[in-house]
């Protein structure tokens, strides 16, 4: 399964340093974007889930809630 970029969203955590990532029922936290991005691709490679191209501008992934 091949996915695109889009679909990970980045959080920035209140009550810790760092990032969080979610993506299909998947989570990983990091303390840069970068950390957590690759955080990420590394999870959903174990499930044989492929992001389709890297993201040159990591913020455009990053959402508030």
């Amino acid at each position: 399964m091949v996915i695109s970029p889009k679909r990970i969203k980045i959080i920035k955590l209140k009550n810790r340093r760092g990032f969080a990532a979610i993506c299909l029922d998947h989570l990983t936290e990091g303390r840069t974007l970068l950390q957590t991005y690759q955080r990420m691709e590394k999870a959903l490679k174990r499930n044989k889930i492929e992001v389709k191209a890297v993201t040159l501008d990591l913020k455009k992934l990053i959402t508030s809630l």
